[in-house]
């Protein structure tokens, strides 16, 4: 199996782990992955996430990578592939969820249930510092799970939890000072 000298610098650099690699892999493959993954996903903006993932993948799994067993691009091919099905998943499961509205069986409350004290809750999120804001608006306003939101927001998990737990506190001052 012949290599060129240009992949053979890259494999040099990926498993030296120098960032340099990242740089050649995307001058000399970014087009071609970027191809085949707007070719699975049909979605140029889900394709583009799904490319950065790629390389984020291949800079963290650079270790894993064996000449002797594929060539560098049908590696980057495959981790290409699979991000493409993993992100079309994804967001085929959260933008194609649909509330029946007819047969939904929730409770309606009369408004006069409503605590008007608490009515003007967006108001109150609003004067939160940002990173909270944008929490507390995806897990209450968007009804994100923080598994959903970590995702979405690419935010870890436990930043999630911690940040939620903030929030809340702060939102606690305004309503029982």
């Amino acid at each position: 199996m012949s290599i060129s000298p240009t992949e053979q610098k890259i494999i040099d650099y990926l498993q030296q782990g120098d960032k340099r690699a990242l740089n050649l892999l995307y001058e000399n493959y970014s087009n071609s992955l970027y191809g085949v993954i707007l070719k699975i996903t049909v979605n140029e903006e889900v394709a583009q996430d799904a490319l950065q993932e790629t390389f984020i993948k291949v800079w963290k799994n650079a270790s894993k990578y064996d000449a002797s067993k594929a060539k560098l691009f049908t590696w980057l091919f495959r981790i290409a592939r699979n991000t493409a099905i993993d992100k079309l998943r994804s967001f085929n499961n959260r933008y194609h969820k649909e509330v029946q509205i007819e047969t939904s069986n929730v409770y309606i409350l009369p408004t006069t249930n409503f605590n008007q004290d608490v009515m003007d809750i967006k108001k109150h999120v609003g004067k939160l510092e940002e990173k909270y804001q944008i929490v507390l608006d995806a897990l209450f306003f968007q009804g994100m799970t923080q598994q959903e939101a970590s995702d979405e927001l690419d935010i870890p998990l436990g930043t999630i939890k911690s940040r939620l737990k903030i929030g809340l506190r702060e939102l606690k001052k305004v309503y029982n000072p």
